[in-house]
């Protein structure tokens, strides 16, 4: 949203006034000094006007998770243990996932409060656009066959979804384990896209989206917040 139209729709300014601080240098966002009334502003943004807050927003929060097999990647859930349970000591009331992952499959999962930053993060891409590299460790049931990376490279046909995945590049590790970097999320994309060549996951594991690597440093359950080199990476 707009400055000048948060200002008035929201904090009951009228456009006269609005005008009239921007013109006398009054108003403040993020502690940098508003010139113009089309700045965009969101939840998280902190506007002060002659040196008043205006509205102070709750403060934007991004961790990452190191998520083991089992837990649900949900924000409640009756029966399962849910990702944000494993967040101690931290208040998850408006957090949501970025990315789920199912409940076999461990690794790096993003939770944050910012919807803004979630959806650039995980929304599909055309073609045309920058695609987001996702990258998973792939223990199959069987030896990875010759065929697998031709296939991959060109795209393998979901009938339910009537469309073909984007190219993807597998690393063959050893003759059952993979890695395999894909460039959608769609439902259980990577276990039907080995179904398609006759093999099958028997576990996987998520180490990087995008610019964002699972840290080596955290063990299976454990997280800690983003780096601001991380958030602003998806900006």
């Amino acid at each position: 949203m707009h400055l000048d139209r948060f200002l008035i729709k929201q904090a009951h300014y009228s456009r006269k006034s609005v005008l009239q601080f921007l013109s006398q240098q009054q108003i403040k966002v993020d502690g940098v000094l508003a010139t113009r009334r089309d700045i965009s502003v969101n939840k998280f943004s902190h506007i002060e006007i002659s040196g008043q807050t205006v509205k102070a927003f709750s403060a934007a929060k991004y961790f990452m998770l190191y998520k083991p097999a089992g837990i649900l990647s949900a924000t409640t859930d009756t029966i399962h243990t849910t990702a944000l349970e494993l967040l101690t000591d931290i208040d998850t009331a408006d957090l949501h996932i970025a990315g789920r992952l199912d409940r076999a499959t461990t690794g790096l999962l993003i939770l944050t409060n910012d919807g803004q930053w979630s959806r650039k993060l995980t929304e599909l891409k055309t073609r045309e656009q920058q695609q987001i590299p996702k990258v998973y460790l792939v223990e199959t049931a069987d030896s990875i066959s010759a065929e697998t990376a031709q296939r991959f490279a060109e795209g393998i046909y979901f009938a339910y979804e009537d469309t073909t995945t984007s190219p993807a590049q597998i690393e063959v590790i050893s003759d059952k384990l993979s890695r395999l970097t894909i460039y959608e999320g769609r439902y259980h994309q990577v276990k039907r896209m080995f179904a398609a060549v006759g093999n099958r996951v028997v576990n996987l594991h998520r180490e990087r989206v995008g610019e964002i690597v699972l840290d080596p440093q955290l063990t299976s359950g454990q997280f800690r917040a983003l780096t601001p080199k991380e958030v602003n990476w998806v900006y």
